[in-house]
């Protein structure tokens, strides 16, 4: 009875593997070793080292980018595509900001947007706008571009310290595309909750995105890095900028030449191509200020009808939105 038993399930397994028409296999390659990806390993404590060593030696930022915004998403039933712009910008910690926006060949000034942490200011030339509001605002306008704020790109840039206080947990993740190390950033409280996600990218130990969660799992940002580059060998080096450099100190060897900030709940994207960075820069504060032009009309975000202030002594320009 052994014996028959044995002769069927090897009979069953020859049909399995070789069927009617042969066998199963329909394509067989094989990839070269030079072609094959390298997933390299390393332990949560090296890839922590490795992202608070660029956090914490990040101090200033001076790059010139170009930028093309995409507003709106499928969810919202449109999307907008807006004009690539050339953009210079301005970081410096703990939370200063100031970007540039100028329109292609002729140079003009499209917008120019600053932030200290508290407040942002952004002028709007063709328009002649000058908004005012404050950064803890969580007020969205209807029309998703106007919800671009300088502190999204501050966020995105100037990347936060992971604290020793701070729960991390590593995991691996693998899909077509490639092979990741992940570390769980866990806010504390009496209910932990996911604070941001940092994704190495395993054929090189670099980071290539991070997700930034609020209260409640909100996902708030989803950035995206590649390309990157020895600072030494930046593809446009001699590139002008509004923002004349000083000399400068970079205290990281590399930067991403290829930036996607998204804002799902801000319903924005932006695409960023950095063409010149100079790092650890010593900026005069007054190059983030940014003063209301003269005749420009004010408008406080955010400012609702009960808590407008009065008009008494308020320029004759000044509205709310």
């Amino acid at each position: 009875m052994r014996c028959v038993e044995t002769c069927l399930l090897a009979a069953t397994l020859a049909a399995i593997s070789c069927g009617c028409h042969g066998k199963t296999i329909t394509s067989h390659r094989q990839i070269p070793a030079a072609e094959r990806p390298v997933a390299k390993d390393a332990t949560r404590e090296e890839l922590l080292d490795a992202y608070n060593a660029f956090a914490r030696n990040m101090k200033t930022l001076n790059a010139t980018v170009e930028l093309k915004p995409i507003a709106g998403s499928k969810y919202s039933g449109v999307i907008d595509e807006y004009h690539e712009v050339k953009a210079f910008l301005l970081a410096a910690r703990p939370a200063e900001i100031r970007m540039i926006g100028q329109a292609p060949v002729i140079g003009k000034t499209v917008f120019d947007m600053a932030s200290d942490g508290d407040t942002f200011r952004v002028s709007i030339p063709t328009k002649n706008k000058f908004l005012v509001g404050s950064v803890a605002g969580e007020r969205n306008s209807a029309k998703p571009i106007e919800n671009l704020r300088p502190q999204h790109l501050l966020d995105a840039l100037l990347w936060p310290e992971i604290r020793k206080e701070e729960a991390v947990t590593v995991r691996e993740f693998n899909n077509e595309q490639g092979r990741y190390y992940v570390l769980t950033v866990l806010r504390g409280g009496y209910q932990l909750e996911v604070l941001r996600e940092i994704w190495f990218d395993r054929s090189n130990l670099q980071v290539a995105r991070i997700e930034t969660f609020g209260p409640k799992g909100t996902l708030l940002s989803d950035v995206s890095f590649s390309d990157w580059e020895p600072l030494d060998s930046a593809p446009a080096q001699s590139s002008a900028s509004v923002f004349a450099p000083t000399t400068p100190a970079p205290a990281v060897s590399s930067f991403p030449r290829a930036i996607v900030i998204e804002r799902p709940h801000d319903d924005y994207k932006l695409e960023l191509q950095v063409t010149r960075i100079a790092l650890n820069e010593d900026i005069p504060a007054d190059r983030f200020k940014l003063e209301q032009p003269a005749g420009s009309e004010l408008v406080r975000v955010g400012e609702t009808a009960e808590n407008k202030p009065s008009t008494e002594n308020k320029p004759p320009m000044e509205k709310p939105q």
